[in-house]
């Protein structure tokens, strides 16, 4: 694995794509941990305000939070460990890890920002595990815009409608997705099955540890510490 080659794609893209990156065996064991969590039919997290204004419609679970072992292999492995340093630096440090979760027949999550574009040396990076495939007859893609953590604030409008120069990606069993907290991104509607996603996120040295609380989407602004909309964008 070249990581120097690795870093320079994900610093130029905003976003890095690679598949079979880890083991069957371990992805098989999250999902178990995964579906055994959320049951049959789980309750959405946020408020009704939140999944209306933000067509955001994800229940997160911070399993190591609860003294889930399991999930501390992905922080433990060597590869993972070597190209999260070699991207973030010596000294970087890991936020927490979330499981997303999307039902069938829910909407995804709308364009977005993880973190506030103002400062352009101030970021988080998402690290996305894949435990099963994300397929179209599925739904779920991950859309990105290549090259948007360089362009400053998501601009005002549709929150789920097309922009320029977008990409779709569709990460196998076992991929890792390393994105840019201010890169453009969004999830397609589920419509063939659940969804699961599994997010380490990470800052470099120096950058706030609140740095996620306020997301920017193309209509508002979000501070989930307080669950209310920061700022309308019109």
């Amino acid at each position: 694995m070249d990581l120097k080659a690795l870093s320079d794609q994900f610093w130029r893209d905003g976003y890095l794509l690679i598949e079979d990156f880890f083991s069957m065996q371990l992805m098989d064991q999250m999902t178990n941990a995964i579906n055994e969590h959320y049951g049959v039919d789980p309750e959405f997290w946020h408020t009704n305000e939140f999944l209306d204004r933000a067509k955001t419609e994800v229940i997160p679970w911070f399993p190591q939070n609860e003294g889930c072992l399991l999930f501390n292999e992905i922080d433990q492995h060597p590869y993972f460990k070597a190209l999260s340093k070699a991207v973030l630096g010596e000294d970087s440090q890991t936020l927490y890890c979330m499981v997303m979760f999307s039902k069938q027949g829910t909407v995804g999550q709308a364009w977005h920002q993880d973190c506030d574009p103002d400062d352009p040396k101030r970021f988080n990076i998402n690290r996305l595990i894949y435990t099963s495939d994300i397929r179209q007859d599925i739904g779920g893609e991950i859309v990105v815009v290549p090259r948007s953590h360089l362009r400053g604030e998501i601009p005002i409008g549709d929150p789920e409608g097309e922009l320029p120069g977008q990409l779709v990606l569709r990460p196998k069993k076992g991929s890792l997705i390393f994105l840019h907290g201010h890169t453009w991104h969004r999830v397609l509607p589920i419509h063939g099955g659940n969804r699961i996603s599994t997010n380490y996120r990470a800052v470099p040295k120096g950058t706030p540890l609140d740095i996620t609380d306020i997301c920017v989407y193309r209509n508002m602004r979000y501070h989930f510490g307080s669950n209310k909309v920061v700022e309308e964008r019109q």
